[in-house]
């Protein structure tokens, strides 16, 4: 399908700060939240975090608007190890104009592809944000 069709193209300045993002040297959760400028069609960097927890970050959400987010989740493993895995989560939240969804939904991929990421999930209601789900949705257990 590498004809598929894009809705909105990724920003290269988003690209670029994904990048510098995924190789950062901090060690605590951070995030990027991006949306999509209609006008440009364009996917936007919308707010970036450091030293966020999940309940944090519900909070920044829309509770009626779509947005995508790049968490940087710190696991401490069994062994000792620490782990940094970039998790994507579309947010779409049921009640959200359905033009908006369909711009989000159609460009998921096409961002997804552009940074590389391999953990996505997806929620349709913020208050399931918790570091129970991402565990779960990460495979780990509590």
């Amino acid at each position: 399908m590498s004809n598929s069709l894009t809705v909105c193209e990724v920003d290269t300045c988003l690209v670029k700060k994904v990048e510098e993002f995924r190789f950062r040297k901090k060690t605590n959760d951070a995030a990027i939240i991006m949306k999509i400028n209609k006008v440009q069609r364009k996917v936007i960097l919308e707010q970036e975090f450091e030293d966020i927890s999940l309940d944090d970050l519900k909070e920044e959400l829309p509770e009626r608007q779509p947005r995508y987010v790049l968490y940087s989740y710190k696991r401490q493993h069994d062994d000792g190890r620490i782990s940094y895995p970039l998790c994507f989560i579309f947010s779409s939240p049921v009640g959200c104009c359905p033009e908006l969804q369909m711009m989000y939904a159609g460009s998921k991929l096409t961002l997804v592809n552009s940074i590389n990421c391999t953990k996505v999930f997806e929620i349709r209601n913020t208050e399931e944000i918790s570091e129970e789900w991402l565990r779960s949705k990460l495979g780990l257990s509590s």
